[in-house]
């Protein structure tokens, strides 16, 4: 990671950073109006250090919500290194539903943010996709799950995440939905026996 002036960042300022992206996450999660003071002393750092990382409220939100998809993406091939590909598979579900969360509650910051920069809400989108259709040939590959499986087919399987309540147990509710998705995802692979 870089510093502002354009050199790496020192290996304190860059937990300080990641600190400051992880706590505005939740905060901003839970209310868009969160002030910037309560992100920086939950992060455990001064109002200053938040300031020489984002300049402003804006900044924070959209490369909270970047840092964010960054991480759902990059676990996709993470969790290929650790796991088979149809528990890889599963647990970057997980993951996914986490962030669906997330942005859910996120959503009004994030409007907010594109707003007052006067640019459109951004959207990780293509990445996500890439993510699903990375885990998918993984699994096509390992006879894993039934042949012919789209990104497209998966998303539309998993459509139910967004009728759940972020208010509820949403947690207990994704995880079953996911796994009857999983199960059907298992069955007619041509490695079960």
């Amino acid at each position: 990671m870089e510093s502002r002036t354009g050199g790496p960042q020192r290996s304190d300022a860059q937990r300080n950073r990641e600190r400051i992206l992880e706590v505005a996450l939740v905060e901003l999660s839970r209310s868009a109006d969160v002030p910037l003071s309560v992100i920086a002393k939950k992060a455990g750092v001064g109002q200053g250090t938040l300031y020489r990382n984002f300049p402003n409220r804006e900044a924070l939100v959209l490369e909270a919500y970047s840092h964010e998809v960054r991480q759902l993406t990059d676990s996709a091939a993470e969790l290929l290194k650790t796991k088979k590909p149809d528990e890889a598979l599963r647990a970057w579900m997980d993951r996914l539903a986490h962030f669906i969360m997330a942005k859910t509650g996120l959503g009004d910051a994030l409007r907010q943010a594109s707003s007052a920069t006067g640019g459109p809400e951004p959207s990780g989108y293509a990445l996500v996709f890439g993510s699903i259709e990375f885990l998918l040939n993984a699994n096509h590959e390992a006879g894993t799950i039934r042949p012919g499986v789209t990104a497209d087919d998966f998303l539309r399987a998993i459509a139910g995440i967004w009728q759940i309540d972020i208010s509820g147990d949403w947690h207990t509710q994704a995880t079953r939905l996911l796994d009857i998705v999983m199960d059907g995802l298992r069955a007619g692979a041509p490695g079960r026996p």
